[in-house]
């Protein structure tokens, strides 16, 4: 007997999908800093309740030993288990606004295959847009706004959104790679890399979730209510604020941060595009940071308190 398993499986309750709708793309990845994408599904798994249109087979994508599967034990018996998910769906915002959602874990094979079936399934569906969002842990400081990276053919979510355009190689991801096949197909495709503080990169960072939710907002129009979000936000922060009047070191270092946050913002406000140096990250501080965050370990559903020291 063959074994030939399909890269997915049509969901049999399927609803019929309008077409012409915006594609939001949300893959937990190796630089989910802040847990914000992780996050960001949750919700809208959560409060969305989205209607599955295909699932991904995970025995085809999925490397069992490196994420293994979760498995409920009690006492002398097992009741669960509970394998991760990757899903197309069709979701509406808070607003009643219909979009397709494509969540789930980033696939650890067949990337090229899979990339081409979210391509081939948007060109079905006639999307309008497409948004996907990632983050990584930068050198800024929590005190101010989360910055991003804009990415795509969307040149005027870019100017607005933008706040860093280096020119370097990073590790890809799937999404990535979505992108790149997208903007070859001439589909309008945007990326958001969201720049959240390193030294809250490990945590869940409810602020990394908002302004995830956020940036598909400024891609999309679709809205989120996110106000349990910010009042995990508000407690959070002040867990974080404890922990640094505690330490002089942390003061410091959260000053240090400001002040070169601060200095590049005002640079990057002017008409000249010229930008001094030591008040941007450059290609190898961000290397850096990126090669530190990774050797610590997997970050796909990781959570973890505040902890800065």
């Amino acid at each position: 007997m063959s074994w030939n398993p399909s890269l997915f499986a049509h969901a049999g309750d399927a609803p019929p999908v309008p077409t012409g709708l915006p594609l939001v793309v949300m893959l937990t990845g190796f630089t989910d800093a802040g847990s914000a994408v992780s996050q960001a599904i949750t919700y809208l798994r959560d409060e969305l309740a989205p209607s599955v249109i295909r699932r991904y087979e995970n025995d085809v994508l999925l490397d069992y030993r490196a994420r293994r599967p979760l498995i409920t034990f009690e006492h002398d018996h097992l009741t669960g288990y509970h394998p991760p998910r990757l899903e197309l769906s069709l979701a509406h915002d808070a607003i009643g606004q219909p979009f397709l959602l494509l969540t789930g874990y980033e696939p650890d094979f067949a990337w090229e295959a899979f990339a081409a079936s979210v391509v081939e399934a948007a060109a079905e569906f006639a999307v309008a847009t497409v948004t996907w969002v990632h983050a990584i842990g930068m050198p800024v400081p929590h005190t101010r706004p989360l910055g991003a990276t804009v990415s795509g053919t969307r040149a005027e979510l870019a100017e607005a959104h933008s706040i860093w355009k280096p020119q370097t190689q990073v590790p890809a991801t799937a999404g990535h790679l979505i992108e790149y096949r997208f903007a070859e197909s001439g589909v309008a495709v945007a990326g958001f890399v969201l720049l959240v503080p390193h030294y809250l990169g490990d945590t869940e960072y409810p602020a990394s979730a908002i302004a995830a939710l956020d940036s598909v907002t400024a891609a999309t129009g679709l809205v989120f209510a996110v106000e349990d979000l910010r009042a995990d936000n508000e407690e959070f922060l002040g867990k974080v604020d404890q922990q640094i009047e505690a330490s002089e070191e942390l003061t410091a270092m959260l000053r240090n941060l400001e002040e070169r946050y601060d200095a590049y913002m005002a640079g990057a406000t002017q008409a000249s595009p010229l930008l001094h140096e030591a008040d941007l990250p450059s290609a190898d501080e961000i290397a850096a940071e990126l090669e530190r965050f990774l050797a610590s370990g997997p970050h796909d559903e990781d959570p973890r308190g505040p902890s800065l020291g």
